[in-house]
C-alpha cells in the first residue's frame, strides 16, 4: 500500500497542521511516513506546498513524482489547480471552495470551480460554513482533513484521536470543535454530490 499526498494553500491557512494530523495518524497505524520541506510558509498569503508520503514498506523519496500523487488536499481552489500535474489521473483533487484573493487578477471562482469538474474525481467543499457550524471558524483545515479521510488508508477512529491529542492542552471545547469540524468534512465528502468519484 503506498498513498502519494500533495497538499496546497496558502500562509496561514494551516496546511502543517493537515500534514501533521496526518502523518501522526499514520504513525499510529504502523505506517512509513515521509514528507518534504513545506515551501512558502514564511510569507503569510504565500503558496505553500507539502509532499506527504504513506506506505506500509520502504519509500525511498520525500517528494511525489509529478503525475503520480493519489489524493491533492487544497485550502483554496486556485491552488488546487497550480499543483494539478502532480495528480495520477486516477487521483483525487479535494478542495474548498473558498477563494484567498491574494492576486490582483484572482480569477472568478465559477471559473476555476468549472475546471476543477473537469477532473475525473474531485470534491468540493464549503469548508468555512462547515468549520462556522462546528463552533470554530478556525477549524477550516480540520473540515478539509475529514473532507480527504474517505480517499486516505486511514481509519476514521485513527484521525479522531490524533485530532484529540492534537488540541488537548487548547482544551475540551477547542478538540471538540476540530473534531465536529472534521466529522462534518467527511460527511461532506461521503454524502454530497457524487462528483465523480
Amino acid at each position: 500500500m503506498k498513498k502519494d499526498i500533495i497538499l496546497a494553500g496558502v500562509g496561514g491557512q494551516g496546511v502543517l497542521s493537515i500534514a501533521a494530523i496526518i502523518a501522526r495518524a499514520a504513525v499510529k497505524k504502523g505506517l512509513m511516513v515521509r514528507q518534504s520541506e513545506v515551501h512558502g510558509m514564511a510569507q503569510r498569503g504565500g503558496a505553500v506546498l507539502a509532499h506527504l508520503r504513506l506506505s506500509d514498506r520502504t519509500i525511498a523519496s520525500d517528494l511525489v513524482p509529478r503525475g503520480g500523487a493519489d489524493l491533492i488536499i487544497s485550502m483554496e481552489p486556485l491552488e488546487s489547480l497550480r499543483y494539478a500535474g502532480w495528480l495520477s489521473p486516477m487521483g483525487v483533487l479535494v478542495t474548498a471552495v473558498e477563494p484567498f484573493v491574494n492576486i490582483p487578477d484572482y480569477p472568478p471562482v465559477e471559473s476555476i470551480k468549472k475546471m476543477i469538474e473537469l477532473f475525473p474525481f474531485y470534491r468540493i467543499v464549503e469548508a468555512a460554513a462547515l468549520a462556522k457550524e462546528a463552533g470554530l471558524v478556525r477549524a477550516v483545515n480540520m473540515v478539509m482533513v475529514g473532507a480527504a479521510s474517505p480517499f486516505l488508508p486511514l481509519e476514521e477512529e485513527i484521525l479522531e484521536a490524533t485530532i484529540d491529542g492534537q488540541f488537548a492542552a487548547a482544551g475540551p471545547a477547542v478538540a471538540e470543535a476540530n473534531r465536529k469540524a472534521f466529522s462534518l468534512g467527511r460527511n461532506a465528502a461521503v454524502l454530497g454530490e457524487p462528483q465523480n468519484g
